[in-house]
């Protein structure tokens, strides 16, 4: 495929969100919020418009990646700097086709060359697409407290999160108002919200942790 990855404008911001609404829709939950995690994002004094990219095919953008800076807290309430993603979104019918990783090699390269020193994500440990993560040797905690299973992390510089504990912390932006999400979601079509195995995977993976 002859995929163009190039940063986010704003003229694609409403073509981005209408494609995050198909990608996410009754995939975690009835519906979605992820759409409206993308609009508020870009506002945010923790989004790396830098490390913002979308997938376009044949002049039709299919997918798309947004970073912001996060922290890992030590024992000694000492903040480490650190960068998240999410949502990494592709529309439903070019799904599969390694878009999405190319959009996660592409930025990581980048995020690599500006310096930063790990990504850390949270998905499902059974998807092994994003293959340079890892959870094994994590010795970080979730901002619940649990070794969660879905938190992943790649280091961009060797030995960036070696000895590293403590907890990981993404921001209050992904803690979002449900009535919020509702009322963004009205400028949308209207979709049948249902019931999925995905939102039952996804129930379990959240409450995953190991050892």
């Amino acid at each position: 495929m002859d995929i163009i990855l190039r940063n986010e404008t704003e003229e694609d911001y409403k073509i981005v969100e209408q494609l995050t609404r198909e990608a996410f829709w009754n995939v975690h939950v009835p519906g979605c919020n992820e759409h409206y995690l993308v609009h508020i994002m870009r506002d945010s004094e923790l989004f790396i418009p830098e490390l913002d990219f979308v997938a376009e095919l044949n002049g039709k953008i299919v997918g798309n990646i947004m970073y912001m800076h996060s922290v890992i807290t030590d024992n000694d309430d000492k903040m480490h700097p650190v960068i998240t993603f999410g949502p990494i979104s592709v529309l439903p019918k070019h799904q599969n086709k390694g878009i999405g990783s190319r959009l996660i090699e592409y930025s990581m390269k980048h995020a690599r060359d500006m310096g930063y020193p790990a990504i850390l994500i949270y998905g499902d440990p059974n998807i092994t697409s994003a293959s340079d993560f890892c959870r094994g040797k994590l010795r970080i905690k979730s901002s619940a407290g649990m070794y969660a299973a879905a938190l992943q992390a790649c280091e961009l510089s060797h030995g960036a999160l070696d000895e590293m504990s403590g907890i990981f912390v993404e921001g209050d932006i992904y803690e979002l108002d449900k009535r919020e999400v509702a009322e963004f979601d009205k400028q949308f079509p209207e979709k049948v919200k249902c019931h999925t195995p995905t939102q039952d995977r996804f129930a379990e993976v959240l409450k995953m942790v190991h050892e």
